[in-house]
Order: structure tokens, then sequence, then C-alpha cells
């Protein structure tokens, strides 16, 4: 029974309607009431008049009301989780005065709301709520603003008081796996003296805690689990959750084993690994840890993708079945902006996962800064408060409270599809690696981590006082110290790099070929009445309705193909073969441009239609997103996704070129070099609109030159279409192709409703992508030739036309890497050793583009060295003046002609 129960009716009606006028002039513990009362929280079990009682006790019962709500909310800054600092002392708004209470009320029998029991004595109150909000676990959850959410954790913490009743067999499997953790470092340290391993000591609790989350996932339906993690206890993580051989893990510290990567490998603390795991109980999962290389956070986006295309296998009910973990670092989750970029995605609807689960190993330091210079929050997780989402902040030291979390943290995601935060505070026993001397700059902090045992040896110690048999413990060290002693014995053997599972069909090695991509025209023409049609309820805009008219004209009549339509013909085309399409980007569905329009909306209803997907029976599905505001997390995102469809087209597109910039570290560490670096390949296209039509150095280059530094072994295809059937051919040759690449298309702005910028039909139904375009002159004329690529071939021929310059070779170079040098020594040949002048001509600075990249090819083809128009270098992509950009553009033309 509640203390309202008590109050009369007139008291009541008289505060609710205070509090509806004015809720600042009625008291907080009121307020607390009646917002419970509003959400129905709170239902009269008594007539009210019956037993009326004095105003001192319902303040007192009031009181209480607001004791449980403040403990609920701020019971964390009195809990006990920093395994470096003695547990703090009673928060002043916690104490009994605060609140207007006093120890001559203890054993006074108190009516509850939303409490476990319906009464109970104040002393009784005070005991569950600091057991369950004050000792080693934290929580911070009153800021989710659903009361079901927020009931639903209450009912799984204060009757158990955050304390986990554990069998005999559970503690024993907890200590096994905290043994194997620190005697797995201990060997390490000992055998391998001086390497670095990015030791676990200190924060070994992760090691059951996974172990736990893997084992409880799988009991409650989960059948993939995708964990991204940095460098920090990462081997201990591949050794004794993911079972990677032991003996394969020291040959790699030994630098002894013929390992059969391909390519240039990467250091053991990057790389990553699959499992699967059975259990006893007939549950089963599998396991896979993301390579991540050491920009920290990352990997974190690629885990969320890379599940988003897991569970859509799976179909209905999906989101349950594929686990995305994250472990973080307490400096890197509050100070990398790819974190609160990830968190952003959670809800997103091309984006959903069903919840990711977050553990941040808060060492208490990042490399060599202290929290204080780290962040300028009270805690690292306080970031994640913006997704309103349960935080459980738990003490290192408390092994059996860390798993009792990581199971509620599951439970909570997977009944509420919504990401929960577990923080692990505990320390970092050496220096960022092991050569470091973290005295030099934390000498306080490192005395008292030296003076702390190995978590194994405090809970063996804990289980021992509890009446566990010592021998028992010190047997299960030993088996383990045994293991590590015979795997440093053996050779590690060949480590297994093949494709496997879904990619054990697609080639690993790039080939050179000539692949088909043509489509019949009445195909097309089918096809193009679908992706223009609209249905008759639906009402578009009549300037939408008017192009798509225009769309279908073009297909049919063959009158022109845009290259808004040639794309959507390659997607309509690959649909319809049973290729899945993905697109995401910033305003995607419209275009940047005004020039996709693959989303329509009804100009009356809001109602959406995606042509796409309407293609007919048996068509694979399509998803065409706009994405956040965010390049590096929704790229990384697309990364991860395509690592989990090799038979789809996966599609990034940035707003302009350049804003790929602020995705740098994802193109650099995943898309081009995680062939060479952890063999995964990747289909993945980046489409960036590039051309410079005086809009300014920011709207202007995709930076060319960039993409083409990063270019070594086939690892990237970067190519600069000039015409929408190249288009056409260049997407559809992507997944037709036995191996996969990471695509670089340098897409246009002013070309996509040029007059010159069409293709006719008999383009798309042809032959495939044409490397290298040559020119048709014949060469007995020509006075010289110039090499380009993309928008500036449409501003040279309208000169061309206008002044008649046949004299004048053009050759298209359409890829740029790998170069086809074999085309382009073809398509040069003719003019080869007459009187032309051959010249490569960009509308780039000369510091820009793919002119250094381009220059020795020719040289060597030429036997000379070739000529260079285009812009001076600049320290600016383009100039600021759209006067100045057309001097400049007009000037370098001429300078083209004159040749």
């Amino acid at each position: 029974m509640s203390f309202v129960d008590y109050l009369s009716p007139a008291f009541l009606e008289a505060q609710y309607q205070l509090w509806k006028e004015s809720p600042a002039k009625v008291p907080f513990e009121w307020r607390v009431f009646f917002e419970g009362y509003e959400l129905g929280e709170w239902t009269p079990r008594a007539p009210l008049a019956e037993a009326p009682v004095s105003e001192a006790m319902a303040i007192k019962q009031a009181a209480v009301q607001s004791l449980l709500y403040r403990y609920r909310d701020m019971g964390h800054l009195q809990a006990c989780t920093d395994p470096l600092s003695p547990c703090p002392g009673e928060h002043p708004q916690l104490a009994l005065e605060a609140f207007g209470l006093s120890e001559a009320d203890l054993d006074t029998v108190f009516y509850t709301t939303r409490f476990y029991k319906q009464s109970a004595t104040l002393r009784e109150i005070l005991e569950t709520l600091r057991d369950t909000y004050c000792r080693s676990i934290g929580v911070e959850y009153m800021h989710i603003p659903d009361p079901a959410e927020r009931q639903w954790l209450k009912e799984r913490m204060e009757p158990v008081r955050n304390r986990p009743a554990l069998s005999r067999e559970q503690k024993l499997a907890i200590l096994k796996k905290l043994q194997e953790a620190s005697l797995f470092e201990l060997f390490l340290h000992r055998k391998f003296i001086g390497q670095k391993r990015f030791s676990l000591e200190g924060g070994e609790v992760i090691i059951p805690l996974l172990d736990h989350l893997a084992h409880q996932a799988a009991a409650l339906g989960v059948r993939e689990l995708v964990l991204g993690m940095a460098h920090r206890g990462r081997i201990n993580v591949l050794a004794n959750i993911f079972g990677k051989p032991l003996a394969n893990i020291f040959a790699e510290f030994a630098d002894t084993q013929k390992l059969a990567f391909v390519g240039e490998g990467d250091v053991k603390y990057h790389k990553g690994f699959s499992c699967d795991h059975r259990y006893p109980d007939g549950s089963h999962i599998h396991m896979s840890l993301a390579s991540n290389p050491s920009h920290l956070e990352a990997v974190d986006p690629v885990v969320v993708g890379k599940c988003r295309a897991r569970h859509s296998f799976f179909g209905p009910g999906g989101k349950q079945r594929v686990l995305p973990v994250l472990v973080h670092g307490d400096a890197a989750f509050a100070g990398q902006g790819i974190v609160p970029e990830t968190l952003n995605l959670s809800q997103l609807d091309g984006y959903q996962t069903g919840g990711t689960l977050h553990i941040v190993l808060n060492n208490q330091i990042g490399f060599t800064t202290a929290p204080a210079h780290a962040r300028s929050t009270r805690y690292a997780t306080d970031v994640a408060k913006m997704l309103s989402v349960p935080i459980f902040h738990v003490h290192g030291e408390d092994p059996e409270a860390a798993v009792f979390v990581a199971g509620l943290a599951l439970e909570y995601r997977q009944r509420f599809g919504r990401d929960a935060v577990v923080e692990i505070i505990c320390f970092r026993r050496h220096g960022h690696n092991e050569g470091d001397e973290p005295a030099f700059t934390q000498p306080l902090m490192y005395d008292k981590i030296s003076q702390r045992p190995p978590a194994s040896q405090v809970y063996s110690e804990r289980l021992i006082a509890e009446g566990l048999d010592k021998n028992l413990i010190a047997r299960q060290a030993a088996e383990f110290s045994e293991r590590l002693e015979e795997a440093l014995q053996g050779d590690g053997g060949p480590q297994d790099t093949g494709y496997q599972g879904k990619w054990t069909h697609i080639q690993r090695d790039y080939q050179v070929l000539e692949t088909a991509t043509g489509v019949a025209a009445e195909t097309l023409k089918e096809l193009a009445a679908k992706i223009t049609a609209i249905p008759e309820a639906f009402t578009p805009h009549p300037k939408l309705a008017k192009l798509y008219e225009k769309r279908r004209e073009s297909v049919l009549e063959d009158s022109g193909i845009d290259w808004g339509t040639a794309e959507s013909l390659a997607f309509a085309s690959l649909l319809a073969e049973g290729t899945p399409v993905r697109l995401s980007g910033q305003d995607c569905r419209r275009g940047t441009f005004n020039q996709r329009h693959s989303t329509l909306v009804d100009i009356k209803t809001g109602q959406l239609h995606v042509p796409l997907a309407f293609l007919g029976p048996g068509q694979a599905p399509v998803q065409i997103y706009n994405s956040m505001l965010s390049e590096a997390a929704v790229l990384g995102f697309e990364y991860g996704y395509s690592l989990e469809v090799p038979d789809g087209l996966t599609i990034w597109e940035a707003q302009f070129g350049d804003f790929a910039n602020g995705a740098q570290v994802i193109i650099d560490q995943f898309l081009a070099s995680s062939h060479t670096k952890w063999d995964r390949a990747s289909g993945l296209v980046m489409q960036l609109p590039h051309g410079f039509e005086g809009q300014g150095p920011e709207h202007s280059s995709a930076r060319i030159e960039r993409y083409l530094q990063l270019c070594a072994h086939e690892n990237l295809q970067v190519a600069y279409p000039s015409t929408p059937a190249q288009l056409f051919h260049l997407l559809r040759r992507q997944v037709k192709q036995p191996f996969r690449r990471p695509l670089i298309i340098f897409t246009p702005k002013s070309l996509l409703r040029h007059p010159l910028c069409r293709s006719q039909l008999a383009e798309f139904t042809e032959g495939g992508f044409r490397e290298i375009i040559p020119a048709p002159n014949n060469p007995k004329k020509v006075r010289s030739v110039l090499l380009c690529s993309g928008k500036i071939y449409f501003d040279l021929i309208e000169q061309l036309v206008q002044e008649e310059h046949k004299e004048v070779a053009v050759i298209r170079v359409e890829q740029l890497y790998p170069l086809r040098r074999d085309l382009l020594k073809q398509a040069l040949e003719p003019f080869v050793g007459g009187k032309a002048r051959v010249a490569w001509l960009q509308e780039e600075p000369s510091n820009s583009g793919a002119w250094w990249f381009i220059r020795h090819h020719l040289a060597e083809i030429l036997g000379s060295e070739p000529l260079y128009v285009g812009r001076d270098e600049a320290a600016s992509p383009a100039v600021g003046s759209h006067r100045i950009h057309t001097e400049e553009q007009k000037q370098l033309l001429a300078e083209a002609l004159a040749l």
C-alpha cells in the first residue's frame, strides 16, 4: 500500500492540481509521485478516506519515495568501483538528513511504490538500495525516458540486490578463465621478454565476462557474435575466448612460423579470427573478431555494418540472432569522434542492428594521459547517454559482478533492441606497452598498482574464504600452465588463410579480364518502364513525374540516356538478375545534384515509393538510405557490410567528393590495405562527385591523387568514367568479376545534365567497361594528342567542335588504376613516331589529379617526357572566385588546342 492511499481525496486532489498548473511549486517527492501516476505506475489499493494519517507521516512517506528515486538516480556516485581508490563515503544527497529522515525512522515500516515489495522498514529499504547501487556495481539508468525499460531494470536488480547467486561450478568456471588470463600474460612476459603484447594485466576480468557473455548469448538464441576491439588485451582474447591455438600465437611471438598469409600481413595484436563454440546444454554460437588497425575505435562502425548484413540473412528476428560487441578503452571512448558517430547509427532505419553491447575497459589512463586531461566529463561513458540506455560501472576486481552485469546488459539488448554499456573500472599493470616505464608520468598510481596482486589471486582468496578447496584452485592453474609449456614446444603449423563460407567462390587474385556486362535492349526497355512506373494512387511532385517520363522515353525511344537513368538501369538489371544493391550516403535518395530520385514522396500523404523495389517476383532486395551527416562512421559501416555480402553491390556516395576527407582513416586502414594486411576482400564502391565548376576549393576536388597514391599490387580500382554507358558497365562489372576489390568512381556534377553527356541504347547492350577509349582520328592529320579523364573531355570537345580542330586527337583514360598500359600503348601507337606532340590534360593543379601518377607511365610508353597542360601547382584545390575559375579554364583549354 502506498502512502497516498492514506491521504484524504481532497488533499491529494489539491496537490495534483497544483502540480498540473505549476510543477515547480510542488515538493520534489510529490513531483516524482505524480509523474509516476501520469505514467500509470500507481494504482490505489484502498479507499482513500478509510485510514487518514497525520501530515507528518505523509511527509515521511513522501520522503521515502524520494529516497528510492534518488538512490536509483545517484547511487552510482557512492558505488565502490575503483580498485585503486578507497570506497567513497556517504554522498550528502543520499544521507537520511537530506530527506528529513533520521536513524529513529530505521525500524518504521513504510509503504513503497515501484519497489520489489509493497512495504518494508526504512532499514531494509536502505540496505537493498545500498547493496544494489552502492557496492561493486554503479548503475545509471534513470535518464532512460521509457518507464517500462526502467521498471524492467529495477525488477532485475533490486530483488537480487545486484548480487548473482552463483553455484560452485559457476564460480570455478569464472576462476578458471581468470587464471587462464593471468597465467597467459605472465607466461608471455617471461618467455618473450620486452615484446609488445599490450597486456591485459589489471583488466583480466574481461575474459570471464566475455566467456559468460558468449555462453548466455548462445542460450538466448544468438547465433553470430561479432567482436571489435583495439590492441589492449587482444592476444589474450584470441587465446582464451576464441581458442586461437597457443602454439600459433607463440610462433608469431618467436617469429619462426612460416606464415601463410597473402601480402605483407600485420602485427599479431591487430589480427582477426573466428571460431565456433558448442556448449554442453546444446547451444552454439559462431564468433568472429574483426581485424583492427591501431586507430583504436575505427573498427566500431565496421563491426556494426558486418552485423547489419549478417542479421539480414536470418530474415525476421535476425537482429536477435546477431550480436555486435565492442570493447573500448576509456580514453578512446571519451575522446574519439567516431564513437558518438557509431552510437548515432544505433536507431537509424538503414543501420539498426538490434543494439550493440559496449564494454569499456577503463584502465584509468590513456597512454600517459590521466583522465583529468582526457575528458571533460565525470565518466568515460557519459557520451553514451545520448542514446538514453543503461550504463553499468563495475569494480574491476569483482568478476562475479562483471559477469552478472554483462548478462543483464545482454538481456536488456535482446528485450528492447537497444545498446547497453558496461564499464569495467580496472587498471593497466604495465606501461602503454611492455617496454614503457609508467612511473615516469604516473608514479603515485603505479605505486598502488605494484601492490595489487593478480585478479585471479584476489578471487581465489575470496573463494577460499567461502570454503572452496585451495588444492582444487591450484590444480586448475597447474593444468593450464602445462598447456602453455606444451604449446611453446610446437611449431604453430600453417595458418588457414583461404576464403571460407560465402567467400569460397571468390578468387583472391586480381585479373585483367574483358568482362561482358551488356544487357539486351528489350530487357533494358522493360526495366526502364518499371523503374519509371508510378502507382495510380500515388501523387508524385509534378516535376518528378515529368522527369520519370523523360527517363522512360530516353530508353524506349533511344533519345539519349543520361547519367541518372544509366545508374538506375545498372541497379535494376542487377536486381533482376538476383544481385542485391545497397546505396547509402548523405541525401543519396534524391541525389546531391537532384539527379537520382530513387525514392519518390507522395505530395499528399508523405508515403514513400521506391520503383527499384517493384521490378517483379524473384528480384533481389534493394536498400537506398539517406545517411546521417557522417563520413567516417557511415563509410566504415558500409565497408563492414561489404565484407559480408560478396555477391552484392554495396555503394557509399559522398555528398561532394572531398567530403571523403572525413573518412580518411577508413580509406587508408581498411579499404586500401585490408587485403594485404588481413587477407580480407571488399567490393565496396565509393562514388565521389568531382569536377571544377567554380564552386570553390571545398566542392571541386575528390582528391584523385590521394587514391592513386594508395594504389599498389592491384589493391584498388580507380575510375573516372566519362559517359553514362561507361558507368552502367562499370557498376555491373564490379559484381561480375570473379574477384573483389574496392572501386573508387569519380562521378560528375555538371555533366549530369550536360547535353553531350548522353549515351545511346546500343552502348548498353554490347561489350563492357572500356578502360581506355582511343581517338578515332586519322593519325596522318593529327598534330597533337591529348590524354585526359572525366569532365575535362567535354569541355575540350565543345572547343574542338566549335573551332573545328580535327588535327587534335583525344584519348580518354577511363580507368586510372590498375592502368591498362597495354590498351594505352595501343591507343598511342598510331601517333607515336610521327610529329604529333603528346600531352596530359587535366583541370586539377599539377600537384593534384592524375598527372604525377600517369606521367611516368606515359614516359615509358613514349620513350620521352610527355607534356602537361593544366593548372599550376596550388596549396588549395581550386580558387574561390567563379570569374577566376572561368578564366583559368579558358586558358588551359586554349593552351591544349595550341599545342
